[in-house]
């Protein structure tokens, strides 16, 4: 039986399937959905955990103890994890270990669009690359076998068209077997386990000697082969790229690669003995291509192909034109259309939904006339017009750390760092308590709207509730923050303009560090809808003021501004900001 499923989806089940009964991540597109599927499964333990590094050392321990583990993050989430992956690179495991990570060419949720195929390099462990969700659950129960096999993490890589995308799954009828035994009790062993310098030189050269065998292993695994075909053309390449190359070079031979690193040379070499021509077509960095020009062979790649943004079967086929790879007129027809069709498509920049509490709090940034670093979240897009009061953003709790050093240069600004909860939780506590322990005046904004919104509304430490839905130990964070030492901190609700211009400029004037924790639950979450407000024809002088909130309910007429009902959940701030007194709050 098949069964529909996108690539998180099966990596998923292809987890479940081959035993993986512990599971950690922190929800990032393009992979959130891959430990929320892992969560529904029967007798499984499934977090959210607080930052991707945690996820790791929560995945790591459950290996060191025996159990198989899957941790899953967004390419981003890599770095803030990095720390952990190369130490437990370093002392292996005793269960299996996954880590699934989902790029993002094109950056469709994302700062950059880095390529973490230089991670496995870097680290020294093995990556695959599965090209469909049947090859996302299939990979899972490899990668699993070749960790225990080799001692070793294994990163499972995919990116955002695999992570989302549906393809047909071969679904196991009689269900998962059991999963392996785990021993009652944790196996001590310091010499491996133990990272002190003595025992790291000692494990560095059994990293390498892994390095060699999985050199070894991946001449002959199956998910690396040639596909036959006309020996003009040999196309190399991998994942969902393989895929839009199957379209465009249907009668190429093709080395389709499955484990991404380290790579089979003698397959390799085999396969460019047969072809003319080898092309390798392969998104971001030229990593493939670097390593076969290195051992000698002639090939195309970046000269063909661009080096940023995401690919698609038309930009390879313009590409393959271009460059007198193919040279059919229809598809230079097709991909013109193509190309004409996407530039066609009008603008639509994303905007804060209506109610939303940031709203309120960055109006009032605005018009204090204060410098914002911001961070990573819904709050991000309160630097675009109209609000424009954001002037810079970074990564994951960068906000704070940037707002200190700022301080610390001696601007003349006003300085407040804005951050959301599920991101303080991530990363926002460290850099608050450096505000404090060196002393700058900055005001820091915790926008807490009590989840994590940007990826979906997933639960985080504040919510006190955990993926798998249990009630649990809820953080305080006003309390939080005051035990870290700070004494001045307010609590404040940005839907009272008023309220909140005082708190803030009492803040401002304080001169020593100080916290407000902006509180609006979601909109989104909580569905809360008030009766909307009404604009009075009469009295509106259509001066544009309420415009300036960014919202998308209200409309500029030709002699007034409009309401639209259906769009408006009666948050009120139009009400607040007209000068004439024109928008009126129903009471329903």
């Amino acid at each position: 039986m098949k069964k529909l499923m996108t690539g998180n989806e099966a990596i998923a089940y292809g987890a479940y399937l081959n035993g993986v009964r512990v599971g950690a991540a922190y929800p990032g597109t393009p992979s959130t959905e891959i430990m929320e599927n892992f969560s529904k499964y029967p007798g499984v333990h499934a977090e959210w955990a607080p930052n991707e590094k945690v996820a790791l050392d929560v995945g790591i321990g459950a290996a060191y103890a025996g159990s198989r583990a899957l941790v899953s993050m967004k390419h981003v989430g890599l770095n803030v994890a990095a720390d952990s992956l190369f130490y437990a690179v370093y002392t292996g495991l005793k269960g299996g270990l996954v880590i699934a990570c989902a790029d993002d060419p094109g950056m469709h949720s994302s700062q950059n669009e880095q390529d973490n195929r230089n991670y496995a390099k870097f680290a020294k462990l093995p990556m695959l690359e599965p090209s469909d969700s049947e090859e996302c659950k299939q990979f899972m129960g490899i990668a699993l076998e070749m960790s225990e096999e080799f001692d070793t993490p294994v990163l499972l890589r995919t990116v955002t068209r695999i992570s989302h995308s549906s393809s047909p799954v071969e679904i196991s009828e009689d269900g998962p077997p059991p999963p392996p035994e785990v021993p009652p009790f944790y196996e001590r062993n310091p010499i491996k386990y133990v990272m002190v310098p003595a025992n790291a030189r000692l494990r560095h050269p059994v990293v390498e000697q892994k390095i060699k065998k999985l050199e070894a292993y991946a001449e002959t695994h199956p998910i690396n082969r040639i596909e036959p075909g006309d020996e003009s053309l040999g196309i190399v390449a991998a994942g969902s790229v393989y895929q839009y190359a199957r379209e465009v070079f249907p009668n190429a031979t093709f080395l389709k690669l499955g484990m991404v690193y380290p790579l089979p040379q003698k397959l390799i070499q085999e396969f460019a003995s047969r072809v003319k021509t080898v092309v390798v077509i392969e998104e971001l960095d030229p990593f493939f291509e670097e390593h076969i020009r290195l051992m000698g062979i002639e090939v195309k790649g970046k000269d063909v192909f661009p080096m940023i943004g995401e690919f698609s079967p038309s930009l390879i086929q313009q590409c393959a034109l271009n460059a007198g790879l193919i040279t059919a007129p229809a598809a230079k027809a097709e991909a013109a259309a193509a190309t004409s069709t996407v530039t066609q498509l009008p603008v639509r920049p994303p905007i804060l939904c209506p109610g939303c509490g940031h709203r309120g709090m960055f109006h009032v940034l605005r018009e204090a006339g204060v410098l914002v670093l911001g961070d990573i979240g819904c709050y991000t897009l309160g630097f675009a017009p109209p609000l424009s009061a954001m002037h810079t953003c970074g990564c994951m709790g960068a906000s704070i750390g940037v707002a200190h050093g700022v301080a610390k240069a001696g601007v003349q600004d006003r300085v407040v760092a804005v951050i959301g909860d599920s991101t303080f939780f991530h990363s926002g506590i460290h850099p608050l308590i450096n505000v404090l322990y060196n002393e700058s005046n900055i005001t820091i904004i915790i926008a807490d709207n009590s989840v994590t919104a940007m990826t979906g509304h997933q639960q985080h430490p504040g919510t006190g509730i955990t993926l798998q839905k249990k009630t649990t130990n809820a953080v305080d964070l006003e309390k939080l923050v005051r035990s870290i030492g700070f004494s001045l901190v307010d609590v404040v609700d940005p839907y009272d303009l008023e309220k909140y211009e005082q708190v803030l400029e009492d803040h401002l004037q304080n001169g020593k560090p100080s916290v407000i924790i902006s509180k609006r639950p979601c909109v989104l979450y909580t569905k809360e809808k008030r009766t909307p407000p009404r604009v009075d024809p009469d009295e509106c002088t259509n001066c544009g003021t309420c415009l300036d909130l960014g919202c998308s309910p209200l409309m500029q007429e030709e002699d007034n501004v409009s309401i639209d009902p259906l769009l408006c959940n009666g948050c009120g701030l139009c009400v607040q900001v007209c000068p004439v007194g024109a928008i009126v709050q129903e009471v329903s």
